[in-house]
């Protein structure tokens, strides 16, 4: 009899696939109120690489962190009209403590833009108190109706930042700087991920903002995932919470500001963009081990050879684990490795070590081969990049061979539906051919100028939108 397969295949039923790879790789579990999540060590340890990556990129600009209550009057959810009206549908809210009714209901954040308004309404006097730049790490809660674990939970983890400015050009140009340094260069080269920046149409962007740049991925069936966001909140929020700064002129102006914000969503984008049948596929520069090594057998010299490499490893500066659970099957240990995603695996055996060799398997492009163990600690750091690269390359192929030029609505329809992505001339399109195609289950990922950078205005000459099917 064939041996049945440790995930469902791809092919057959990709989201079985991910579900499966969720629970098998012990990334995650479903938690005990429908749309939250628990999420187990090795799952929280991706994200802790995450946030370290980001969070160094982010006070790179001058940002600080803080932190902000969880509850939020529900009279501040008043004050913006537009905010309000796009998360209505998603809020939890808190009607008794202590055992009494409240007075005032208070609202799990579903985003922070109330409650940071209204203390930098407090802490901004003059332009001496500009650029006001924070950010925050933590967790929102918006109900979910269709849940998935990391793509789509009532309760995820998350930075968001906010910032006020003097101008508006100050504002622009600081939400686009976190687009392009902070999130599209994690995402390029600590995810290895191809993606899409653009600008999201008036009907995609966030509530209240004036514009929102987004980064967008192309996931392993072709859908597409909304991988980060930055906005310009322009005014609205100042008018509604009467943010001022005395001006060098002396006159009393309100500022200028903008949000920005990633999420756990990243860890599911992570499966579905690089994993494959056999599991995950971790890029190394993320990756919290980017090498394991393996005790063949629980032989003495083996035992302690393969501690003398992890040490030898780790003072080279790789990311290491030593697996020298040899009560546990050799293969059921390489099966587990494989679905976490670890880029290399180094097997070492008694027979490996009379030939003064190890096994050498590389998670990412594939395959096996014996490396003289004089080499390995030399060598590993190259092959760690190498297949960084292959990552990145695989990303954005796919993307590439699975976007087609398309000159009308029917054909986007078409193409999307078949699992790619459609370029289509946003003047053709607009806002008219937008809504047809959301009958259709699909939507316009964002705008791109012709040359591919991100165009200045939702109008601008030649600008293209990216369609597809997403998440």
């Amino acid at each position: 009899m064939t041996k049945a397969p440790v995930l469902t295949p791809q092919a057959d039923d990709f989201p079985r696939w991910y579900q499966d790879l969720i629970t098998k790789a012990e990334l995650a579990d479903n938690g005990p109120v429908r749309g939250t999540m628990v999420i187990r060590p090795y799952g929280y340890g991706l994200w802790e690489r995450m946030q370290g990556e980001m969070d160094a990129r982010i006070k790179e600009t001058g940002t600080q962190n803080a932190y902000f209550p969880l509850l939020i009057p529900q009279s501040y959810l008043t004050r913006e009209a537009d905010h309000v009206e796009g998360f209505a549908p998603e809020l939890a809210v808190v009607t008794h403590g202590g055992g009494k009714e409240l007075e005032e209901p208070a609202v799990v954040r579903p985003t922070s833009e109330m409650i940071i308004n209204d203390y930098f309404s407090k802490w901004v006097q003059s332009y001496r108190d500009l650029p006001l730049l924070i950010n925050q790490w933590a967790n929102v809660v918006r109900w979910e109706l269709r849940p998935r674990l990391f793509l789509r939970t009532t309760e995820f983890l998350w930075q968001e930042g906010h910032t006020a400015h003097a101008t508006y050009e100050e504002a622009r140009d600081f939400a686009a700087h976190i687009h392009r340094r902070v999130y599209a260069d994690f995402m390029v080269n600590v995810l290895a991920m191809d993606v899409v920046p653009g600008r999201k149409t008036v009907k995609e962007r966030f509530a209240g903002a004036i514009n929102t740049l987004t980064l967008e991925g192309m996931m392993g069936d072709g859908k597409a995932l909304q991988m980060a966001t930055s906005h310009e909140l322009g005014q609205n929020f100042a008018k509604a919470f009467n943010t001022q700064y005395l001006s060098k002129d002396g006159k009393q102006e309100l500022v200028w500001q903008t949000s920005w914000g990633s999420t756990t969503r990243m860890i599911g984008a992570l499966v579905m963009m690089h994993g494959d049948d056999n599991g995950m596929r971790v890029p190394p520069r993320l990756a919290q081990i980017q090498a394991v090594v393996l005790a063949i057998k629980g032989d003495e010299a083996v035992l302690a050879k393969v501690h003398e490499l992890g040490d030898r490893l780790k003072a080279a500066g790789v990311r290491v684990h030593v697996d020298d659970r040899t009560d546990t099957p050799f293969g059921r240990r390489a099966v587990d490795w494989e679905l976490k995603g670890v880029p290399v695996r180094i097997e070492i055996g008694p027979r490996d070590l009379e030939n003064g060799t190890a096994m050498l398997a590389r998670r990412i492009p594939g395959g096996k081969e014996p490396v003289s163990l004089d080499a390995l600690v030399s060598l590993l750091p190259e092959v760690l990049e190498e297949d960084q690269a292959l990552l990145l390359t695989q990303s954005r192929e796919r993307r590439e061979s699975r976007t087609t030029e398309v000159s009308t609505i029917d054909e986007a329809v078409e193409v999307t539906g078949a699992g790619g992505w459609a370029r289509i001339p946003w003047a053709v399109l607009g806002e008219e051919g937008e809504a047809k195609l959301a009958d259709h289950a699909v939507t316009v990922r964002c705008l791109v100028a012709e040359d591919g950078s991100v165009p200045d205005a939702d109008d601008a000459p030649g600008n293209v939108a990216v369609v597809a099917r997403a998440y």
